[in-house]
């Protein structure tokens, strides 16, 4: 009766505001999103035959009434909710209602452009971490900053939150997921996921770039006619050099 009431007397999704007005903070914020999304994809859909779950890239998540609405809303920079429907009535979310939802995310993580003092804030019904900590209660939470290479993971334990320590990889296991965080040093440090092998999961453009290639590599084993054999030699070696 309880959850009837509450379902027909508070807002859901379509009912509240999907955008504060402001706008990304820095150019790496972005991609960093969708090599987080494409790369943990294959993982999500084994752990979820079903399809149930969903995945929130700077997207806002009520967890209280407030006037105005967007005061009782939190945006992380990407997190990870098991075990919901990706839609609600066939359509996607505009926002992640908990009061709709109930199942918290299992993950939070933000991106640092500033200080970092945003998202180490625990003053209390206002700092992002006090949010997650105490009013959403997400169990893992991390926080990247690109700017230092510095990655800081924290797991909810007893109603706080305990930093983690890292693995011999210098990686962070999450362990509900089968896989581990860490950064991968590039031309600039990129937040990455690695199986618990420590084997790095793959974009979507990293996977098709490798089918690609073993494409190319099998096709010149194929025996050429002589007419091509010439051009077919110089794909080959082009092919095993990665090119």
């Amino acid at each position: 009766m309880t959850s009837t009431l509450v379902s027909h007397s508070l807002p859901d999704h379509t009912q509240l505001p999907d955008r504060d007005g402001e706008f990304v903070r820095n150019f790496q914020e972005h991609p960093q999103s969708i090599i987080l999304t494409t790369s943990i994809l294959p993982i999500l859909e084994k752990l979820h035959p079903d399809g149930n779950f969903c995945i929130g890239q700077d997207s806002g998540i009520y967890w209280r009434i407030t006037d105005p609405p967007e005061g009782g809303a939190v945006a992380p920079d990407w997190f990870y909710v098991p075990h919901v429907p990706p839609l609600l009535n066939g359509v996607f979310r505009r926002s992640y209602v908990l009061w709709q939802e109930i199942v918290a995310p299992l993950i939070a993580i933000e991106f640092v452009s500033g200080s970092g003092a945003e998202e180490r804030d625990a003053t209390p019904y206002q700092g992002k971490f006090w949010i997650y900590e105490q009013a959403i209660r997400i169990p893992f939470y991390a926080i990247f900053d690109a700017w230092q290479d510095l990655l800081e993971v924290y797991h909810l334990v007893d109603g706080r939150y305990e930093p983690m320590a890292v693995n011999e990889r210098r990686h962070y296991a999450i362990a509900p997921m089968g896989v581990e965080l860490g950064i991968l040093h590039r031309e600039v440090p990129w937040l990455r996921w690695w199986d618990s092998q420590g084997n790095l999961l793959p974009t979507a453009q990293e996977r098709g770039d490798r089918f690609a290639r073993k494409t190319r590599q099998r096709n010149c084993r194929t025996t050429p006619c002589p007419r091509t054999a010439r051009k077919t030699k110089i794909a080959c070696l082009l092919a095993v050099n990665g090119h």
